[in-house]
């Protein structure tokens, strides 16, 4: 069993954080928050103060991932199991987690270069997080969604994720090279969908080019209507969408993507499914999806 709950909040660097504001609250339906940082967008779905944080910086990547404990016992395990495995961890410092708002935290880098955050603590925002559009994501035990993030090397990234943070391997997809823009090979490439929770995948892995560092971010919403009026509100803002509507084989998530403004896009879905560890069996995917996710040049995965 992971000692890691769930996906907890993205940390974000951008070139342009007032774009993204109106992108979260106009395009996605999330609430804007309150922080410390006056020059940062602070976007909310539940009743933590913030799921994404979007900080100025020079150019648009992610720039950490964060990943929340259920208390300082398992934070402590954590901690005792990266040292075991020789992975460097550097805890935070006080400014660190008055601006994250967490009791604790360390980052550490995963085989891939990928900036992760652990915490436990987090504070909460008791104000309700009310969207403008009616709009209710589904998070609690199943956290802000999941990640899709670059990873070249498939051993190295499944013995960290894995044997180390404790994730369980839910499924695979073999990828044909020259669909995601790579050279055409005779070694086989494996996207790895891996699960903390009840959450079908809360990472997954995939040997795919990401100049920003992430290649999507979803996040499910409690109906098909609210996806249906995010379809809408991206035609009426011009955020531009990067598929059709479509669900997927494996998660079942019936979603759509549309590109941020920080380059990575984002799914938009409802009706993921949970799975329980217990009587799971990890299956090879053949399928992108049952049906639609017909994207664009250069969008998805």
């Amino acid at each position: 069993m992971s000692l890691i709950r769930s996906l907890g909040y993205l940390r974000v660097e951008a070139t342009d954080v007032p774009a993204w504001r109106e992108f979260g609250v106009k395009v996605l339906g999330m609430t804007e928050g309150r922080g410390p940082d006056p020059s940062a967008a602070y976007l909310r779905m539940d009743d933590l103060p913030a799921r994404i944080v979007v900080v100025p910086g020079d150019r648009d990547r992610l720039a950490a991932s964060g990943w929340e404990l259920a208390d300082p016992t398992a934070f402590a395990r954590l901690l005792s199991a990266l040292e075991e495995a020789g992975v460097a961890a550097k805890p935070a410092a006080p400014d660190e987690l008055a601006d994250r708002r967490v009791a604790q935290m360390i980052s550490v880098d995963d085989p891939s270069g990928n900036r992760l955050e652990f915490f436990c603590g987090a504070s909460l925002d008791t104000r309700p997080a009310l969207s403008a559009y009616g709009t209710r994501f589904v998070t609690g035990e199943q956290g802000m969604g999941h990640v899709v993030l670059p990873a070249f090397d498939d051993a190295a990234a499944l013995r960290f994720w894995v044997d180390v943070l404790g994730f369980r391997l839910r499924d695979s997809m073999r990828l044909i090279p020259e669909t995601i823009g790579l050279p055409p090979s005779e070694h086989p490439l494996w996207m790895r969908f891996l699960g903390c929770g009840p959450r079908h995948h809360s990472v997954a892995l995939a040997p795919i080019p990401a100049p920003s560092g992430l290649v999507h971010l979803m996040t499910e919403t409690e109906t098909i209507d609210d996806v249906g009026r995010a379809i809408d509100r991206c035609a009426r803002h011009k955020a531009p969408m990067i598929s059709t509507l479509g669900r997927h084989a494996n998660d079942h998530m019936i979603s759509f993507y549309v590109r941020t403004p920080s380059g990575f896009d984002i799914e938009y879905g409802t009706g993921g499914l949970t799975v329980d560890d217990h009587t799971w069996v990890a299956r090879h995917t053949t399928a992108h999806s049952v049906w639609g996710h017909r994207f664009a040049a250069g969008g998805g995965h």
